[in-house]
């Protein structure tokens, strides 16, 4: 499923939020993508929001990937929309952490070990 969670950086204010952009092909994606989705579920009731971003050419094949996976995490499909509040990255996976103030305070690209994502969380310890 593909919901429609284009927010303003201004709108993620208060929360500690990972936005993650993959791609369905992406092989790096499919590994990571299962630990963003325990990631969220571990985290998500301590306030820790996931925005999974993908950039697939078609919104259906993202769908049915996430489907395929059972990813329950809130996820969009990048386009004209969503390139206004985001910029694409050059490469996927990729991961921006904000903090409760919307700051970027962490960006990653490429695939991280699985520690490296379970840590992600660790940014619900700050203020």
């Amino acid at each position: 499923m593909l919901s429609d969670p284009a927010r303003s950086p201004a709108q993620l204010k208060g929360q500690v939020t990972v936005i993650y952009w993959w791609a369905s092909w992406c092989p790096f994606c499919r590994e990571q993508t299962p630990q963003i989705q325990a990631l969220w579920e571990r985290h998500g009731r301590q306030g820790l929001q996931v925005l999974g971003i993908s950039v697939d050419r078609q919104a259906e094949t993202a769908r049915a990937y996430l489907n395929r996976g059972g990813y329950t995490f809130a996820c969009a499909w990048y386009d004209q929309n969503l390139a206004q509040v985001f910029a694409r990255p050059t490469m996927v996976p990729a991961i921006a952490v904000l903090d409760r103030q919307a700051r970027v305070v962490q960006s990653d690209r490429g695939q991280l070990f699985p520690e490296d994502v379970a840590a992600l969380s660790r940014w619900l310890a700050l203020p």
